[in-house]
């Protein structure tokens, strides 16, 4: 098989050397039918990575006026997520979601990028990478001309945030996103608290006063406050402000002028299993991924 072919299918698709060799030789040095070939090939290589865990990667924001994205795509070991090729594909995707009217993440995928679907592109990276790649999920968010957007990311990428303020500026609501970052809020507003969960709490902080030997009528008084306490660690509104622990977020973003419209906040991997893995063997896998 002629050198020079298998170095430009190699160079444009990034697979092996001898994956090339052989994709050329099945298509009779075809270059176009090669890069289908090898696209075939790596949906099976694809097909057999889905049941392993992919809990690392990145999460990002894109804002283009009134529109934003934010996602999370993951990949199986933190060493590729920190991978230039990785951190492209997150921004191929994330601007073609931007530039789309996709909301779910069936319409994504289907979104056409380079030479195929957004699915399609993931597939084709799973086997160039050499591990299991997964779009989780993203979320579009919009605003109004007098609202702003301020996104803060995190250790690379790997806690996201962005906050829509009505009123405030730019600079306030990147505060308030880094706020979210920082202090991992469960809601938003306290409104957002389930009443089952309020109930839940309420019951709790009853009977913890009662075992502290407080008569029943006075551990219920004590539910208010205990309450308002609790509001104060889950609601990101009700929060200390981080730069300021004279004030809550909702009297910082107040006293800017503003009120809160909506935060939304991702951790990479949260509530997925990790991946047990050292460093030395990410580098070795990695190694042999490229042979």
């Amino acid at each position: 098989m002629n050198a020079s072919l298998v170095k430009e299918l190699r160079e444009a698709t990034g697979a092996g050397m001898l994956d090339c060799k052989h994709a050329l030789e099945a298509t009779n040095g075809n270059i176009d039918e090669a890069m289908k070939w090898l696209r075939e090939k790596g949906i099976s290589k694809a097909v057999k990575k889905e049941s392993r865990i992919a809990a690392e990667g990145l999460a990002n924001v894109y804002v283009d006026g009134n529109k934003a994205v934010i996602l999370e795509i993951n990949s199986e070991t933190d060493f590729v997520s920190k991978n230039e090729e990785f951190k492209n594909m997150v921004d191929v995707i994330g601007k073609a979601i931007l530039n789309s009217d996709a909301k779910t993440l069936d319409e994504a995928n289907k979104l056409t990028v380079e030479d195929g679907t957004v699915a399609d592109y993931i597939i084709s990276k799973t086997a160039k990478i050499g591990e299991k790649l997964s779009f989780r999920r993203f979320e579009v968010v919009e605003k109004n001309d007098d609202e702003a957007f301020g996104y803060y990311l995190h250790m690379g990428g790997k806690i996201a945030a962005i906050a829509t303020l009505s009123g405030a500026n730019a600079e306030v609501a990147k505060d308030v996103a880094m706020q979210a970052a920082a202090m991992k809020p469960k809601y938003v507003f306290e409104s957002d608290v389930p009443e089952t969960e309020v109930e839940e709490e309420k019951e709790r902080i009853k009977n913890d006063a009662i075992k502290e030997g407080k008569p029943a009528d006075i551990a219920e008084k004590m539910v208010a406050g205990r309450l308002k306490k609790y509001f104060k660690e889950i609601c990101l509104e009700d929060q200390e402000f981080i730069k300021d622990s004279d004030v809550d977020v909702k009297t910082y973003v107040k006293n800017n002028g503003g009120s809160i419209v909506n935060v939304i906040y991702y951790a990479v991997g949260e509530g997925l299993q990790k991946k047990e893995e050292n460093f030395a063997e990410e580098v070795m896998n990695q190694v042999s991924s490229a042979k």
